[in-house]
């Protein structure tokens, strides 16, 4: 279901409200793209509509302005290497005054903040360049701070190139010590393997063995430094000023609440694509180099792919439409060459290629919808101890909202399923660990597979509206065990997902000891509906956070997240990552539970909780992981660095064998086989680049301490009379009446 006509729906009387300041609006409509009138009705336009719609909209008052105030500064120079203290004295005057400057579409701040910090960047090329033109001394005692965070502007340009020499010796001198690691395995004999791009074939490479001097290394050291900030500043030199002001705009949205923000139209794009795991063009990932764009990867079954005349490190030259002139795009934005590559499915265009042998070649493709693969879910199957057992990795809850008979992640998940089913399993782990949501229909679809009917979650509008989202279909498409896995990061759709499932007691949760805790409802407004003069340009769009939901059972996931029934400590288990930990998120409540019937299927249920609980108590490795989470936690607090190389390497020799402590924890094996089901075996045949993904997958799948302890829960899951020894004199059997 289209999100916007959702709520179009649900919110007629704000959006009426909308479209009567549209028509204000159009009393002061830019003459021209670029023009600052622009700016304002974007800003007029944004703060309406979020006040108008958001579920629970912040004051525009000073305690507001103040939040702008501090994360824009932190946005345009986080590391505080732009601004001087006399920039921040001059700024500090506006903190206070940013409320009435948004209310009357004045751009003061902005324009200076803007204006100053394209002057301080220009002054800082020549900062970085002077740094690098001769040898560093790596034998001064000192030290640097790297919690800039805490750390003060500068206070004069002298100190300003003094935190820039530091930064860069701090980078550079962790280069060293890894290129003279390098040296000495050399010495040693020990050579480590090199990789292709796709990360598993082996490279086989003459090596140089002939030892480099600390001042050959020190030399290729800061070549590669000087490379790094010469790219860093082309990135800075692609912004053009509406890329800051979108920077700008999207702060004062974020202050409404974290996940409130403003897309300009490139991100709206992307997002398109995050959300429906397709577009339209020649599937090819591409990267800035320099002034070149770079082909990085060809996405299987796109017209790269399949014409076989594109090669990963191709560079592109010029790009022509059809029979139009081409246009030179060295030096061109890396969105801009995007654009002019991406085309309607079935349209001609003409690359100009400069090959990795230097080669130029004109290439001509026809623009087809590509399918980027790792956004939809996928499966593998294993047995452990007699049984067999299907794994669904679901990376988000994908849908395509303009068009209803393309792929989503619940139509997907019924099919593989069934697939699942054919294959004989005897349970199934749903992993939606680093899930960051998606659509609410598929969360719906996804949960009705595991129940008869019912109820999956509740949600509330600005109003108090309740509305419960049900599954309204008796078929259980999967009665048998059932495990769902999070983490920390998993989040929205993921929480939903999960807090149904435990709600109903239909499956277990094990994972981090609590989910993300994202418990609000976003839609997304297309800003460009409500002008009607076109030659503005495209004014992007609007993610505001117009509802909240909550558990079946009337709690809310919202900073508390869901609770694992079996918490396994992860490497992240210490770190303040969750929405609990941002200052301006929304609050924790409930409302009345909803009506339903919990599963009453799976009579083991609480023995196989407890039997797990147990496991992880006596395993050593979990204990481990827990400890290793501590020592990366107090870490993270140790920001002070010596810049003197021996010390230098001295912190790095006792972190290093600190982290030996922990190297197990990395090189964790289950002794497991996991394989893909038959179809995509069969594909697998022909498309070599899905079957290194799946190769690499099923490694990782090997090396999962978690999915292997979610194996074990479901075998703890199963019914009485089949457990693993019953499993294994039933396929001896079956054996001798084949015999």
């Amino acid at each position: 279901m289209n999100t916007f006509l959702n709520f179009m729906k649900r919110n007629y009387k704000i959006i009426v409200a909308v479209l009567a300041l549209s028509l204000a609006l159009w009393s002061f409509m830019p003459k021209q793209k670029g023009d600052p009138e622009k700016d304002k009705l974007l800003l007029e336009l944004l703060t309406f509509v979020i006040e108008k719609g958001h579920y629970s909209p912040a004051a525009i008052d000073d305690t507001f302005s103040k939040g702008v105030y501090k994360e824009f500064l932190k946005a345009l120079d986080p590391t505080k290497r732009f601004f001087l203290q006399s920039d921040i004295d001059e700024f500090s005057k506006y903190e206070t005054d940013l409320d009435d400057e948004i209310k009357n579409k004045d751009l003061t701040f902005f324009d200076l903040t803007y204006t100053r910090l394209m002057k301080r960047i220009e002054e800082s090329k020549t900062y970085y360049k002077t740094i690098l033109d001769k040898p560093i001394d790596y034998k001064i005692d000192e030290e640097f701070n790297a919690d800039y965070e805490k750390l003060p502007f500068a206070n004069s340009v002298a100190e300003l190139q003094e935190k820039w020499r530091k930064q860069i010796k701090l980078s550079a001198l962790a280069s060293i010590t890894e290129r003279l690691k390098l040296e000495e395995d050399k010495k040693n004999g020990v050579v480590k393997e090199n990789k292709d791009s796709i990360g598993s074939k082996k490279i086989e490479k003459e090596v140089d063995k002939t030892p480099k001097t600390f001042e050959q290394i020190e030399k290729e050291t800061r070549d590669s430094s000087l490379k790094s900030m010469n790219e860093y500043f082309g990135f800075i030199n692609d912004l053009k000023r509406d890329d800051w002001f979108a920077i700008y705009i999207n702060t004062i949205a974020e202050r409404f609440d974290p996940h409130t923000s403003y897309f300009a139209p490139e991100e709206k794009e992307r997002f398109d694509v995050s959300m429906s795991g397709k577009f339209f063009g020649i599937g090819a990932r591409l990267q800035k180099k320099n002034d070149f764009t770079e082909i990085t990867e060809l996405i299987s079954g796109g017209p790269a792919w399949r014409g076989k005349e594109l090669e990963v490190g191709d560079i592109f030259l010029k790009v022509a439409q059809g029979d139009a002139d081409p246009v030179d795009v060295v030096g061109m934005k890396i969105d801009d060459v995007v654009k002019k590559i991406k085309g309607p499915k079935g349209t001609e265009v003409r690359l100009t290629i400069k090959k990795t042998d230097g080669s130029i070649k004109v290439i001509t493709l026809i623009r087809d919808e590509i399918e980027i693969e790792e956004t939809y879910l996928k499966s593998s199957i294993v047995e452990k101890n007699g049984l067999k057992y299907g794994v669904i990795y679901l990376p988000k809850f994908y849908i395509d909202f303009e068009n209803s008979d393309s792929r989503d992640a619940g139509k997907d998940m019924a099919i593989e399923v069934e697939r699942l089913k054919k294959e004989g399993v005897n349970g199934i782990v749903l992993d939606v660990r680093d899930d960051g949501g998606g659509s609410l229909k598929t969360v719906v679809d996804i949960a009705g597979l595991f129940i008869e009917q019912g109820p999956i979650v509740q949600i509330k509008s600005a109003a108090g509206k309740k509305e419960v989202l049900s599954d309204k279909d008796k078929k259980v498409q999967w009665d048998g065990p059932l495990v769902v896995m999070i983490n920390c990061f998993s989040a929205s759709a993921s929480e939903i997902l999960a807090a149904a499932i435990q709600d109903y007691k239909r499956g277990v949760i094990i994972g981090s000891k609590q989910s993300y805790g994202k418990g609000t409802v976003q839609n997304v407004i297309d800003l460009n509906q409500f002008v009607r003069n076109s030659s503005i340009g495209d004014l992007g769009a609007l993610k505001t956070t117009t509802q909240k939901f909550y558990r079946i059972n009337g709690g809310s996931t919202q900073l508390d997240g869901v609770s694992s029934d079996v918490v396994m400590p992860d490497r992240y288990s210490y770190v303040k990552m969750g929405e609990r930990d941002v200052d301006n998120a929304m609050p924790w409540d409930k409302i009345d539970a909803a009506e339903y019937t919990i599963w009453d299927k799976q009579i083991n249920f609480n023995a196989a909780i407890a039997n797990s609980k147990k496991r992880l108590a006596d395993n050593n490795q979990f204990k481990l992981i827990d400890e290793n989470a501590k020592w990366i936690n107090n870490r993270s607090e140790d920001n002070v660095y010596s810049l003197e190389i021996d010390k230098f390497q001295a912190e790095q020799k006792a972190l290093d064998e600190t982290a030996k402590k922990y190297k197990s924890v990395l090189e964790y094996k289950n002794q497991l086989k996991f394989s893909s089901l038959p179809y995509e075996s069969e594909a697998m045949n022909t498309d070599l680049a899905l079957k290194e993904k799946r190769n690499r997958w099923h490694e990782s799948l090997a090396k999962d301490i978690y999915v292997d302890e979610a194996l074990n829960v479901l075998g703890d899951l199963q019914p009485k009379v089949m457990t693993a020894k019953n499993a294994i004199v039933i396929k001896k059997k079956e054996k001798l009446v084949k015999s």
